[in-house]
């Protein structure tokens, strides 16, 4: 096991590195950050002093370096549209907006997704069945920013039940957490399902049955254990979606997390915001595929990892 995690952070690491130099090289493709900077009328001699100061006159590679050592610092540079105030900071700023939204959407999702997913897999063919089936469609054919953009015009716009926008109580998380959750209700719900059905056809759910346990342990206990594994491994593509789903969520209910920091970014082309924000969402889902790897041993005590990185039962 300790080969193993060695290993993956290793490989987390260099996934981090190749990460950091997409990052760099596409956040200059949106342009000069000098022309949102400087008005119009500027000189080119005021706009050569403003790039040196902020060393963008150097080569590419010399500031992608500059970038990975202040990194490894844990400086990411000085906003250029937030004055005094640093990227990391703007970032830390606007984060706990969007864990409170994203915590709650996947509370959404599993709460809803697990148990339809249960339950269409007992009752395959049936109507259930066909009902869960129905729901994974809609999710997964809906856009989320589509989704989004309803849900505002029904329920704040035409009824007035809960606010257009804006961060601030429970009501405000309602609608957004639901255009963000939506579409991994479909995918969880079809995984959960999938899952269950195979281990409903096992021999060990068959004897627990004959030895009289309760049908209710036998689903909710000995079988969904067991079709916990996929679902698990999707909980990694969860997190990841979360963050990176944020940025057009919050921007469809001006929801102040990281998603709109880094649209408000690009717009202005700050270079070391956008980097980041990007890197922020890196680290968090590189971690999570981490976690949900280590949590792989817990949740079936026959996995096992060996120095190949392979699983037996």
């Amino acid at each position: 096991m300790q080969r193993y995690l060695v290993y993956r952070v290793v490989q987390s690491l260099v996934t981090l590195l190749a990460i950091s130099v997409i990052i760099f090289g596409l956040s200059r493709l949106s342009g000069n950050p000098v022309d949102a900077l400087l008005p119009d009328n500027a000189t080119p001699q005021e706009a050569a002093v403003v790039m040196h100061e902020w060393g963008l006159d150097r080569p590419l590679h010399v500031q992608y370096l500059a970038f990975i050592r202040n990194a490894l610092r844990g400086n990411l540079g000085d906003s250029l549209k937030w004055p005094g105030e640093t990227a990391l900071g703007m970032v830390w700023q606007r984060l706990p907006a969007t864990l409170q939204l994203g915590g709650f959407a996947i509370i959404i999702s599993t709460l809803i997704a697990i148990p339809i997913g249960v339950l269409a897999a007992v009752n395959k063919g049936r109507l259930f069945d066909s009902f869960g089936k129905m729901v994974a469609l809609l999710g997964q054919a809906v856009p989320p920013f589509w989704l989004g953009i309803v849900l505002i015009w029904t329920f704040s716009v035409h009824w007035n039940v809960f606010p257009t926008s804006g961060r601030g109580g429970f009501e405000h998380m309602v609608l957004p957490a639901i255009a963000m959750g939506w579409y991994q209700v479909a995918a969880l719900m079809r995984l959960t399902r999938s899952s269950t059905l195979e281990v409903l056809d096992n021999e060990y759910i068959k004897l627990a049955r004959l030895k009289g346990v309760p049908e209710w342990r036998v689903i909710w206990v000995h079988a969904l254990r067991n079709a916990a594994i996929a679902p698990l491994t999707y909980f990694g593509v969860i997190i990841g979606y979360i963050f990176t789903g944020s940025v057009v969520i919050e921007t469809v209910f001006a929801w102040p997390g990281t998603g709109l920091l880094a649209i408000e970014a690009i717009r202005a082309r700050d270079y070391p915001v956008v980097q980041a924000v990007v890197l922020t969402f890196a680290v968090v889902f590189i971690i999570a595929n981490l976690i949900v790897d280590i949590l792989y041993a817990f949740v079936d005590p026959r996995i096992r990892y060996n120095d190949n990185e392979q699983s037996t039962p």
